[in-house]
């Protein structure tokens, strides 16, 4: 039943990924926020008429009747930000989806994660590119994170599909509205090979914001994002600002000061917003990763004699969550400890100075002792 209350509370008008965790925040359950009375919701900060009247709506529970057994019908699966099995990359950002339709066989939680992205009039050149990164980071476990356009994106999807490596196509419609609708075959191979991700409904068509709203989707969930080709102005830019904001780490492949589809790549790197791509080997010493391609294991039984008492209430937090989980990205660390990123920092650097955690590549922390 409190899916049902979930759906109807994303069809409300005015209520965004921000105002939905609000809500169930402040009133425990969407249930219970449908069932507020309309003084208790005008309380609510950023609520107003429009929010509360609209809450009142019950027509909206017929639609969201409909959508739940059309998402049962099409074996989609439904991911609340709210529930505990809601993609980890995406739990900590602060304009994470409300909701998620996904459909694959992919784990939306791989440990490792490539978002590639790029102009939709890609190069032979940048189909190149594109083709060798993901052949060669085969070894490595990842999975391969884009849009399912034309160009760059497509390029990386049927390079995975091509290697056997999963590739999750992040779409600005509903999961049952390809677009482009020349890639229909590719996104059936990625049911088997991957999967399709939206916070569209089923049955959406997709618009422009849309399409922007999908590039923070990408870069949340990708531990790393290239830029292959780009204009100086684009949604693989868009995307790559994203990734900046939520501290993911950045690559931008240079190319030839005539080619207009580098400029957006040259000025990444030279606005310090993108680190320079020359081989596979940049990121793989950017993000610690062993030439094994082995996932280092979690220690939970080392740095058992750190005394907590000796640290404040939030550094200890800190140290014992990495004692726990080991190494963790600073987004990751800021969500599940709920210090916020900026504190978290001048706390991360104090304990560096003391010789407790150390700063790794990808933002990533760990305990030193």
């Amino acid at each position: 039943m409190e899916k049902l209350y979930q759906v109807a509370l994303t069809m409300v008008e005015g209520v965004g990924s921000i105002m939905f965790r609000q809500l169930i925040n402040n009133f425990g359950s969407a249930e219970n926020v449908f069932k507020a009375k309309t003084d208790k919701l005008l309380k609510t900060p950023g609520v107003g008429k429009q929010i509360a009247e609209g809450l009142k709506n019950k027509n909206l529970f017929a639609e969201a009747e409909k959508l739940l057994n059309e998402v049962e019908k099409q074996q989609v699966k439904l991911f609340f930000s709210t529930d505990k099995d809601y993609p980890s990359r995406l739990k900590s950002l602060y304009d994470a989806p409300s909701i998620l339709y996904y459909k694959g066989k992919a784990d939306i939680n791989s440990v490792r994660t490539i978002g590639i992205v790029g102009t939709r009039q890609a190069t032979d050149y940048g189909k190149q590119i594109t083709e060798e990164i993901v052949a060669q980071l085969k070894p490595y476990n990842i999975c391969v994170i884009s849009g399912l356009a034309y160009g760059i994106d497509i390029a990386a999807h049927k390079a995975a599909l091509d290697n056997n490596i999963p590739t999750i196509g992040v779409m600005a419609s509903g999961l049952d509205i390809v677009y482009p609708a020349q890639h229909q075959k590719y996104a059936e191979q990625m049911l088997e090979h991957g999967g399709i991700l939206s916070e569209s409904p089923l049955g959406m068509k997709p618009i422009r914001n849309l399409f922007i709203a999908r590039n923070r989707i990408i870069a949340g969930l990708s531990d790393i994002v290239i830029v292959i080709e780009s204009a100086a102005k684009g949604g693989a830019m868009v995307t790559a600002e994203f990734a900046n904001n939520y501290h993911h780490e950045v690559f931008a492949v240079p190319g030839s000061l005539t080619n207009k589809y580098s400029e957006g790549c040259n000025k990444l790197i030279k606005d310090n917003k993108a680190n320079i791509f020359t081989s596979v080997n940049d990121i793989i010493e950017s993000m610690n990763w062993d030439t094994e391609g082995k996932v280092p294991e979690k220690n939970t039984t080392r740095n058992t004699e750190i005394d907590l008492s000796q640290y404040t209430q939030e550094e200890g937090q800190v140290i014992a969550f990495l004692r726990t989980n080991g190494e963790t990205q600073i987004d990751t660390l800021s969500w599940q400890t709920q210090i916020p990123v900026n504190r978290l920092a001048s706390l991360l650097l104090n304990l560096e100075f003391q010789g407790i955690i150390k700063a790794l590549a990808g933002k990533k922390f760990g305990l030193k002792l």
